[in-house]
């Protein structure tokens, strides 16, 4: 499925993405267990697969990546609403508004292709 997505959306998605790669290596050394690494160590693969066709603006998506962009992208927004909500700053506050807003529409269009395969 390929996924249309505005300059704007790409970036947000590719920072989005760029700090899933960073938590995830953070975790490699420190996971306790095997089946703990091995799952941190494909959930690394898998979003630094998508972090570079997100860079190549090849948004050509299988329903595997689709539904892990969307699961992503849902966690991605209920942390930003916490954030909002603790906010006292109002600029700040209202950055990150803009940003959850950007946010949503890119899980609707990941939603709509999910819903298309």
């Amino acid at each position: 499925m390929q996924l249309h997505l505005e300059v704007e959306q790409l970036n947000l998605l590719a920072n989005i993405l760029l700090e899933r790669v960073g938590e995830l290596s953070a975790q490699r050394p420190s996971a306790d267990g095997l089946k703990s690494k091995i799952d941190i160590q494909r959930d690394f693969r898998r979003s630094n697969e998508l972090l570079d066709k997100v860079l190549a603006h090849d948004l050509r998506l299988d329903s595997d990546e689709l539904e892990q962009l969307a699961g992503l992208l849902t966690a991605r927004k209920a942390s930003l609403g916490d954030e909002i909500a603790r906010q006292p700053n109002a600029a700040a506050k209202t950055g990150m508004q803009r940003k959850s807003a950007l946010l949503e529409e890119v899980l609707e269009r990941v939603d709509e292709a999910c819903a298309m395969i």
